[in-house]
């Protein structure tokens, strides 16, 4: 189902994704944060389909839908190396700053926050080229507004 762009991932050097198998990559990166922690919850998928369709104007069941493509290739999907480098080649740094925000939502959703959510969510902002402080910013923000 996701052949090609999982093909994509695993190139040496990532090819420039088309915008659609980037928020499907985005997606599948909300996803792995949510389930980094093994209690993946009704509350995160919730944040994940709202964090989604505000991101790209979906309505809720195409958010939900997009979600569920996202479940699909995190299981499929190689390691979030992989994931992080292909988001952050399509991505403007600017905007990969929303995608550290979108993270930190995800992780602060269920009202705690667990250490292997926080690792990874480290790991990919590093690898997004997304500085400590501009993500210890994001989060700031999110720990605001939610």
């Amino acid at each position: 189902m996701f052949k090609d762009l999982l093909n994509k991932l695993l190139q040496p050097v990532p090819s420039a994704l088309a915008p659609k198998d980037a928020r499907l990559a985005l997606t599948a990166l909300l996803v792995r944060i949510a389930r980094s922690d093994h209690n993946y919850t009704d509350v995160e998928q919730d944040r994940i389909d709202r964090i989604t369709a505000a991101r790209y104007g979906l309505d809720l069941g195409e958010a939900i839908l997009l979600r569920e493509e996202g479940e699909a290739m995190e299981a499929e999907a190689p390691d979030t190396v992989r994931f992080t480098r292909a988001i952050k080649e399509a991505v403007a740094y600017e905007d990969r700053i929303g995608v550290v925000e979108a993270l930190w939502q995800v992780v602060l959703a269920d009202g705690h926050r667990d250490d292997s959510e926080d690792a990874i969510l480290r790991l990919s902002a590093k690898l997004l080229g997304v500085s400590d402080i501009d993500s210890a910013q994001a989060r700031q923000r999110m720990e605001q507004t939610l």
